[in-house]
């Protein structure tokens, strides 16, 4: 579904849902990091933190090369889906490495509760309308 964003310009989706998830992800990541911050201290916070930011780039990343090639056909939109999500996961990879390899008081089981919490959230997209 094509939706006019301008006079010339069209999304290859609608934007409402993204928005909605990365809101719904920040807000899970400030509690978890909230959480983890009176379990761990600092450092439990700051790791949730950053699990949930990895997670949230990505997701921009995917919307940003989604919509660099709006699909003209439905075989043009399903590449486009698959580029965009290879992209995300190579964002994820390569911050989770950068992350892991630079931080090394970083508490694993908060970075990772965050992150998994916004994996999961990205998929309610489907349920939102526009």
């Amino acid at each position: 579904m094509l939706v006019a964003a301008g006079p010339s310009v069209a999304t290859p989706l609608p934007t409402r849902p993204f928005k909605a998830v990365l809101v719904w992800q920040a807000a899970a990541t400030v509690v978890i990091a909230a959480v983890a911050g009176a379990l761990a201290g600092v450092h439990g916070a700051l790791s949730a933190v950053l699990g949930g930011v990895v997670n949230l780039s990505a997701g921009v990343v995917y919307a940003f090369v989604l919509a660099l090639a709006p699909g003209k056909t439905p075989g043009a939109v399903v590449m486009a889906l698959f580029r965009a999500e290879a992209c995300k996961i190579l964002a994820i990879i390569a911050q989770l490495w950068l992350v892991l390899a630079t931080y090394k008081e970083a508490v694993v089981p908060a970075l990772l509760a965050a992150f998994v919490v916004t994996v999961l959230l990205f998929r309610v997209a489907l349920f939102v309308r526009d």
